[in-house]
């Protein structure tokens, strides 16, 4: 049977491991590391996130604020190089473009051979090798140009407009011009149309009708041709355009073509336009935006053309353009512009390196969370499967053990409570296990008194007389009295103790327990005595409980005390104001030592160990009476002095006195 018994055992440890441990996904370390994994990521997510958005919205933002200033240097070179038929005395121009922008700007060749460098300390960086721009007035940069023109593009025709070469009236020709715009403008003013002078690049000034409206001038006597006449200088020039157009197209066996004032030229034979009849009307080049409407100018748009002659003609004449230009303006050069520092335009690069980077980045950051975790996640289940484990060995049935208390945090304080209350079980396994000792003792000397006596009568050893009965019913009556004890007990700790308070009086209640412990405490030699003021104060309480409480009380101290004793009642309400009353048993006996007086009111509790039910009674009747007393709101207290004697007290809340009619 020994060996079935450890067999069953050591089938259960494995069965209490597989409780103890739970999978991962369940347990607390695992919620927790899923928590600090989902959190750790979220943030790195987000983090990552506003980190590209802002760092992408500040590189766009100072991208266009660069490119803007970057703009505005490439159309000034620009028009230094559409005025100046080299790049001698530039300097001045980059040094101060660099210090309005704060940048580097420096001009080369298209060899690279240095033209002008706003940064002249001798260990200043290298140029990179591409260049921002080509600064060129006959192939501009639409975009940069576009910008640095306040939004107002070259369109289509890649020549700059400042660039006007041999169409640049002398002085003379342009004060002439200016004089005769002037009363234009005069005459217009007078009738009723405003309007303004404006000069371009070539110097020739033109009359421009505010509104942009040149209709309404048609019906005036200010006749606005006289502007449009050429003078001699534009008329070489625009005679030796059309050379060299001619030129072009001759030697693409085509025909030459006479160019008009404002670049437009006749079509020297008809071609039919197919689907449509008639012959194709010639379109003209318009001239450019500082230039008449009637004017050529060398800084026009080349329009969208139909027709391969006109194509070929619209090549030649652009092609003539840029020849006839050439000797006026400086020649290409390479553009830089940077940082102080030599660094270019900033951007934002997310190559592999730099993903992988963020990448490992985001994985070091999760990795150290998960790591953190794991370690306070350890720290914090630890304790709990160990208050798992004492719990578990408790239900099982084993010695209650105490677990270690590693702080004074929640989890601490938690092992500190287990531990308590590990501690408070097992003395109340102790005090039970004590309990059915005691009472198996207490039920087993009457019942072995009954059953000698019968035994005795049964072998005709004694007689069954008076004397014999009377000794079997008084052993009878002390079980039923061990039995009536144990019963008040069990139902004062199940709640189920039943009262019916009513007004008490005092000093009567305890005359009448002196009463009916007078015999017993004469036979002793001892005197009760009751001591209460008339009227008692009031009390509301059960008057059979209360009796039994104070006659418990009396019949210890009677038995306790001498010969030649006394014990005395007494009766009085507490001067804490508080409206308690006090009861006290007092008597003038041996005394109880300080070491035992914590334990009066225990159950089976004995001063002297080797008395019996009959010399020292049977241990419960101040466990019933601390049980009465509390079922009433009160407290019981003991105090003594080895020699003199013992002061029992019952604390009891007073009755409501009265209210007043």
């Amino acid at each position: 049977m020994r060996r079935t018994r450890g067999h069953g055992a050591r089938e259960q440890e494995p069965r209490r491991a597989d409780r103890a441990r739970l999978p991962l996904r369940r347990s607390l370390l695992g919620r927790l590391l899923a928590v600090s994994a989902l959190v750790a990521a979220c943030s790195v997510a987000a983090t990552a996130w506003i980190a590209v958005q802002t760092t992408s919205g500040a590189i766009k933002q100072e991208q266009g604020q660069n490119l803007t200033a970057d703009a505005r240097i490439y159309d000034t070179l620009l028009e230094y190089a559409a005025r100046n038929p080299t790049w001698d005395g530039v300097g001045a121009t980059v040094r101060k473009l660099a210090r309005e922008s704060g940048r580097r700007v420096a001009l080369t060749t298209q060899g690279r051979q240095p033209l002008a460098d706003s940064a002249t300390e001798p260990t200043a960086p290298a140029l990179p090798p591409q260049a921002s721009a080509v600064v060129d007035p006959l192939s501009v940069d639409t975009v940069l140009a576009a910008r640095g023109a306040d939004g107002q593009g070259t369109g289509a025709d890649r020549i700059d407009p400042r660039a006007v070469g041999p169409f640049r009236l002398s002085a003379a020709d342009s004060r002439a011009l200016r004089r005769t715009a002037d009363d234009k403008v005069a005459c217009l003013n007078r009738a009723g149309i405003a309007s303004d002078v404006v000069v371009g690049a070539s110097g020739r000034p033109r009359v421009q009708i505010v509104g942009n409206d040149p209709e309404r001038a048609l019906g005036t006597r200010c006749d606005l041709a006289a502007l449009d006449t050429p003078t001699r200088s534009e008329r070489k020039a625009l005679d030796a355009l059309s050379e060299l157009a001619d030129a072009c197209l001759k030697r693409q066996g085509r025909e030459g073509v006479r160019l008009n004032n404002d670049l437009s030229w006749g079509d020297p034979a008809p071609v039919a336009v197919p689907g449509e009849p008639g012959a194709v009307v010639p379109r003209p080049v318009p001239a450019p935006r500082d230039a008449p409407a009637e004017q050529a100018a060398p800084s026009v748009e080349m329009p969208e053309l139909t027709g391969d002659n006109d194509r070929a003609i619209a090549s030649c004449v652009g092609t003539a353009r840029s020849e006839q230009l050439s000797s006026y303006v400086a020649s290409p050069a390479l553009l830089f512009i940077g940082d102080e520092g030599g660094a270019t335009l900033p951007g934002f690069d997310l190559s592999p390196a730099n993903t992988a980077r963020i990448a490992g980045a985001a994985a070091l950051v999760l990795a150290l969370t998960v790591g953190a975790s794991v370690f306070a996640g350890a720290r914090l289940v630890r304790p709990l499967h160990a208050l798992t484990g004492a719990a578990q060995r408790m239900r099982d049935g084993e010695q209650p053990a105490s677990v270690p208390v590693s702080g004074d945090d929640e989890v601490g304080r938690l092992a500190a409570a287990f531990n308590d209350m590990s501690a408070h079980r097992a003395r109340l396994e102790e005090q039970r296990k004590a309990m059915v000792s005691d009472v198996a003792h207490e039920l087993r000397t009457p019942l072995s008194n009954i059953r000698g006596w019968l035994e005795a009568a049964q072998d005709g050893l004694a007689d069954p007389d008076p004397a014999f009965v009377s000794s079997l019913l008084e052993e009878a009556v002390l079980l039923q009295h061990i039995i009536d004890d144990l019963q008040d007990l069990a139902a004062a700790d199940a709640g189920a103790l039943r009262l019916h308070p009513e007004p008490v009086e005092v000093r009567e209640l305890l005359g009448q327990v002196a009463a009916a412990h007078q015999a017993r405490a004469e036979n002793a030699g001892v005197t009760l005595a009751v001591t209460a003021p008339a009227p008692g104060p009031a009390l509301s309480a059960d008057p059979v409980r209360l009796r039994q409480a104070v006659g418990n009380l009396v019949s210890n101290a009677v038995r306790h005390t001498p010969e030649g004793g006394r014990v005395t009642l007494r009766a009085y309400a507490s001067e804490d104001g508080g409206g308690t009353v006090v009861i006290e048993v007092a008597d003038t006996g041996s005394g109880i030592p300080a070491d035992d007086l914590p334990h009066v009111f225990d159950r089976f509790w004995r001063a002297e160990k080797s008395r019996s039910r009959r010399t020292g009674g049977s241990g419960l009747g101040l466990a019933i009476v601390r049980k009465l007393v509390e079922a009433h709101g009160g407290t019981a207290e003991a105090t003594s002095t080895e020699g003199e004697g013992s002061t029992f007290a019952l604390r009891l809340p007073g009755a409501e006195p009265p209210s007043a009619p």
